[in-house]
């Protein structure tokens, strides 16, 4: 089955070459195109083209209907009727150029009679710059040249080496770009001054050139190898012993070494002779990479270098730093006993750190006490504490790595603003660039002199961020005058600088805002409150972020307007202080509603308006406004009272318009718990007194009965009359008015109106009757002139009420006295006058329960 599947692939693969030889088609078969004198000519040279027809090949028997064209490319360039043609064609241009013959017949179609290449190009040139090299003891010999000018044309290279004892090897280079050859033969190291003659041939169609002949010997040619294995030793993990190590071959005698840390683009060169693959290096530098490379050469004068070795990258083992820190510190007072101290320093440059620092040591000392008071490690480059503010304290910060610590750099903490006399005068800042403010001032007047250095400090604002910006400072010798600053330093951002003069342990300073490139802010400052304060307004808001302040900002512009108007807006301009907030404004009208907003201005122009927010003045008087004419009337008032007669009738004024509601209630009489026991009582005293009235004789004309009221006590009480039975109706009973000031009547007298009866409808007020004993009255003598008390109080004891309800005159005209007038006792008030009942028995004490008000009108 194998054997017939094996025969089946033999015979198609006959079959299949088979028709491809019957395939091919005789581009030529209708006629020939020759060239002469060659296919191949020199630049310059001109060529005869010729074109003629095969037998019985054409468009018809007849030749002139034949027209035989000439095509350069696709370019026709001659035709010609018959059955043959010939140009001539000049100016070719190097390279090769194709051109076709074709037949047109009477129709357009044209048919492809053939065709020829023409090349042209130029003689070789000789070969120059031979060299021969045999890469190492074992390696094989390879030339090269520079071949020259482009023939153009296929050109063939060959080598020919010449030996000792009439050796000679040759080898022929068949690339169209030949220019390097290797012969493929290692000369041995027998003979090594033995001579060679080495000789390179170029030829092509145009003719052929040879080199120069050149003679070598071994030691000429042999390149070794790259040295390889490089290490490098450090004798007791230090940097001052270092030993490079490699390999070699064993006829290299001259070495050469390059080094250099990784980040540099210069090298170091070492030649060693004789090195045997070993070389100690002595000024390599502590805690740096490096790169090492190492070639070799088997003669001092003659042969080549060897390439270079691959690279070794190591690092150098670390040293104990060297140099000091440059420390700087901020104080902060906290409050009246505390302050907070800073610390920053800077990093040491490699060559002084001299391998990783792994932590700060800062110590905190007291000056007076010399003892140290705190000590603390760390990673940071920056330490803050707090200390009181008395005493004077001093700090040391050193650096510490493997091998150990720095030189300790000791500051005193001091007032760096304290002596007004060395500050800094005209500090100003300006940009250099994008990334650099050039800072520059002048000396501090009289103490120039005393200046030991400068120092300047800047700080990214605004300083209340969540994250602390760093801070930046960098050291200036006294006879400079200004710093250009670059660290940290961006567009757009505002930075807080001070130039600080330093002398000793004193020092003065001066501050200034800059920014190396700014524009308008992005946004307005956001209004937060507006509260009023004593007739004016104050404004909060709150700051613009810092990435849209974009630079230093300037000034603050309040604008307001009132709501109603369309007019332009007031504004006030507020200068910048650091970390402001609110401003006062006391120009607003009261009660009319404004609309109030903010901006903000750098050096490159106003933000967009911030928030609007709507505020109405409320106004309280102003009290300074009352002062003046509050004196004066007071003073009027003291003057005008100050007589009896406008005192007495102001006030009179003042009780007649005391309103009602003002005056003290008086409880109603029927509430009380003798109003509830009194049906009862009555229904009793009713039937005796019916009883004693009936019994008592009636005379026809009764004679008046004068009744004396001896009141015992303050508290006026009405007791049982000795006579056996009451008046009847209709039978008047009189008493007698008498007063402590005024003169009583006898019981002869005729009645006034202010005396008391007993007759219907003539009632008295009991707050004008109730009597109290005189100072001439006394139990034993019922038969004296009683005194009746103008009540102005009625006692509180036992249900008695106040009063200031003076007597009322009865509507009968008046009796006077010609000997002494009685005294007018004027009383308003909104308590009506009132008339008695008959007076009846009620035991030894008259309550209001007793009392009826009368209705009797009031009379100045």
């Amino acid at each position: 089955m194998a054997h017939t599947v094996n025969g089946c692939s033999l015979a198609l693969i006959f079959i299949i070459m088979w028709l491809l030889v019957k395939a091919k088609i005789d581009v030529c078969k209708r006629g020939d195109v020759t060239v002469q004198p060659s296919h191949v000519i020199s630049l310059g040279s001109a060529v005869n083209i010729s074109c003629s027809l095969k037998t019985k090949q054409g468009c018809l028997q007849f030749s002139r209907f034949n027209k035989l064209i000439l095509y350069k490319f696709d370019r026709r360039i001659y035709f010609q009727h018959g059955r043959s043609l010939s140009s001539q064609v000049t100016g070719l241009p190097l390279g090769t150029t194709l051109f076709v013959c074709k037949l047109a017949c009477s129709s357009n179609d044209e048919i492809r009679i053939c065709g020829a290449e023409i090349s042209v190009g130029v003689v070789p040139e000789q070969p120059q710059n031979l060299s021969c090299i045999q890469k190492g003891e074992r390696g094989t010999v390879g030339c090269t040249w520079d071949r020259g000018q482009d023939t153009h044309l296929y050109t063939a290279y060959t080598l020919q080496l010449n030996g000792p004892k009439n050796l000679t090897w040759q080898k022929q280079c068949n690339d169209h770009y030949c220019d390097h050859l290797d012969l493929g033969i290692n000369l041995t190291p027998e003979s090594p001054e033995s001579s060679y003659t080495a000789k390179v041939t170029a030829i092509n169609s145009l003719g052929s050139a040879s080199s120069f002949p050149s003679s070598f010997t071994l030691l000429d040619i042999v390149r070794p190898l790259p040295p390889w294995d490089i290490r490098i030793k450090f004798v007791n993990a230090s940097v001052s012993r270092c030993t490079l190590q490699w390999r070699d071959e064993g006829l290299v005698l001259l070495n050469r070494l390059r080094y250099r840390p990784i980040h540099s683009r210069s090298w170091n060169m070492v030649n060693a002779t004789n090195a045997k693959g070993r070389h100690d290096l002595l000024d390599l530098k502590p805690f740096t990479e490096y790169e090492f490379q190492v070639s070799s050469k088997l003669h001092l004068y003659k042969g080549s270098w060897s390439d270079w070795s691959e690279s070794l990258r190591t690092q150098t083992p670390e040293e104990e730093p060297t140099g000091t820190l440059d420390v700087w510190y901020m104080r902060q007072h906290i409050d009246y006993n505390r302050q907070q101290i800073s610390l920053f320093w800077k990093n040491l440059s490699l060559s002084e750190a001299k391998g990783k620092i792994l932590h700060y040591r800062v110590t905190l000392q007291e000056v007076a006490g010399g003892k140290a008071t705190l000590q603390n490690i760390t990673e940071h480059t920056s330490w803050t504490w707090v200390i009181p503010r008395t005493g004077n304290w001093a700090v040391s910060v050193s650096a510490a790595n493997s091998k150990g610590s720095s030189l300790p750099t000791h500051i005193n903490i001091t007032d760096l603003c304290g002596a007004g006399l060395l500050a800094p005068q005209q500090v100003s800042a300006n940009s250099e660039g994008v990334d650099n403010l050039v800072v520059t001032w002048t000396p501090p007047g009289k103490a120039a002199a005393a200046v030991q250095e400068y120092v300047v400090e800047w700080r990214e604002l605004p300083p209340g961020a969540s994250t602390q910006p760093p801070l930046g400072w960098l050291r200036s010798p006294p006879y400079n005058l200004s710093a250009l600053i670059s660290e940290n330093i961006k567009p757009y951002i505002c930075y807080e600088i001070h130039v600080h003069a330093l002398s000793g342990d004193q020092g003065g300073c001066n501050s200034i805002r800059g920014n190396s490139k700014h524009k308008a802010p992005l946004s307005g400052p956001h209004i937060d409150a507006i509260s009023e304060e004593k007739g004016s307004i104050l404004i909060s808001w709150n700051e613009i972020p810092a990435q849209e302040q974009m630079g230093c900002i300037l000034h603050y512009r309040i604008y307001w307007k009132e709501r109603d108007l369309d007019s332009q807006p007031q504004l006030c301009e507020i200068p910048y202080r650091v970390s402001p907030n609110s401003h006062p404004i006391d120009s607003l009208r009261p009660r009319v509603t404004y609309i109030l907003w903010m901006t903000a201005l750098t050096a490159a122009g106003e933000s967009p308006q911030g928030n609007e927010r709507e505020f109405c003045l409320q106004g309280k008087a102003n009290w300074s406004t009352y002062v003046a004419p509050s004196i004066c009337m007071g003073v009027i008032m003291v003057g005008v009272l100050s007589v009896r007669c406008f005192r007495q009738k102001v006030f009179v004024l003042l009780l007649a318009l005391r309103p009602q509601w003002c005056s003290k209630e008086i409880p109603d009489p029927a509430n009380s718990t003798w109003a509830k026991k009194y049906p009862i009582v009555e229904e009793k005293t009713q039937l005796a007194l019916d009883r004693l009235l009936t019994d008592w004789p009636t005379p026809e004309e009764p004679e008046p009965l004068v009744i004396n009221e001896v009141l015992h006590q303050v508290n006026p009480a009405f007791r049982r009359p000795h006579h056996p039975n009451w008046p009847e109706k209709g039978q008047g009973v009189q008493g007698h008015y008498t007063s402590e000031e005024d003169t009583g009547y006898s019981a002869s007298s005729p009645p006034t109106p202010r005396a008391l009866t007993a007759e219907t409808g003539q009632g008295v007020d009991l707050y004008k009757v109730l009597g109290s004993k005189g100072p001439d009255s006394t139990p034993g003598n019922p038969a004296s002139p009683s005194t009746v008390l103008p009540v102005d109080y009625l006692p509180a004891h036992e249900g008695y009420l106040p009063s200031n309800i003076d007597y009322l005159p009865s509507r009968e005209a008046p009796i006077t006295d010609p000997r002494e007038e009685l005294p007018q006792h004027i009383s308003l008030s909104i308590f009506p006058s009132s008339s008695l009942h008959p007076l009846t028995s009620c035991g030894e004490k008259l309550t209001l329960d007793q009392l009826k008000m009368g209705c009797g009108s009031l009379m100045l």
